[in-house]
């Protein structure tokens, strides 16, 4: 195993460790064989969407929230992109208003309404400075069109702000990248990106776990993180 990848495992913050547990028990976060885009067998899978009742999402809110009061990132409103970012930045910012926090918030529909408000733009004016709210990001096609939206509304791209960096290459074509999806945005397009937590926060998870049913996933991850690790 690669000593660079096997030994960053060793360390990881209190709350990344809080929230793998979390998405772990909630069944969002899962192990065995799953297909990525990329078209990797990858063992293990992240899906957002599973954070589905009021209980659940209440509590992802808190961990995006936590994050972003820790970041230092700084910003006037918050985005979600359609779909899942929707969901997302209200829930979020439902969390930051509860801890002192009040942000307006926005989104965008997926075809633009041509009655009442019209547009493709829902919720506060877009402007300042704009957080992009969502669960990974696979390609960074999400954020240049998001980029592009809040750019054209006259404000100014801030950040992005996700639940988990899987901090594996891109994938263009078939020909795997040396850069990561979030290296792309953070080097190409010059955002700032704040994981609530990353591969390596699941590989800690995962070292250190009791549970029994956990300890045949450690290998295999960390033989995934060799192979398409960044």
């Amino acid at each position: 195993m690669n000593q660079a990848l096997s030994s960053d495992h060793r360390t990881s913050s209190p709350l990344a460790q809080e929230f793998v547990q979390f998405a772990v028990e909630a069944g969002v976060l899962r192990f065995g064989e799953f297909k990525t885009k990329a078209g990797r067998l990858s063992p293990y899978f992240f899906n957002a969407g599973l954070f589905d009742d009021g209980a659940k999402l209440g509590r992802l809110a808190g961990f995006y929230a936590r994050r972003l009061l820790a970041s230092g990132l700084e910003f006037d409103l918050l985005f979600g992109p359609a779909y899942k970012g929707i969901p997302l930045a209200a829930a979020v910012a439902i969390e930051l208003a509860r801890l002192g926090r009040n942000v307006p918030f926005a989104y965008n529909r997926k075809e633009a309404k041509d009655h009442g408000e019209g547009g493709t733009l829902v919720g506060a004016p877009v402007r300042g400075r704009v957080l992009i709210v969502d669960d990974v990001i696979s390609a960074g096609t999400s954020v240049r069109e998001s980029i592009a939206m809040i750019a054209t509304a006259g404000a100014t791209p801030a950040a992005v702000v996700i639940a988990l960096d899987r901090q594996e290459k891109a994938s263009e074509d078939g020909i795997d990248k040396p850069w990561s999806a979030v290296q792309y945005v953070r080097d190409e397009l010059k955002l700032d990106v704040a994981a609530i937590a990353t591969l390596q926060d699941l590989l800690h998870y995962l070292s250190h776990s009791s549970a029994a049913e956990l300890a045949p996933h450690l290998p295999r991850v960390a033989a995934y993180r060799d192979r398409y690790g960044v």
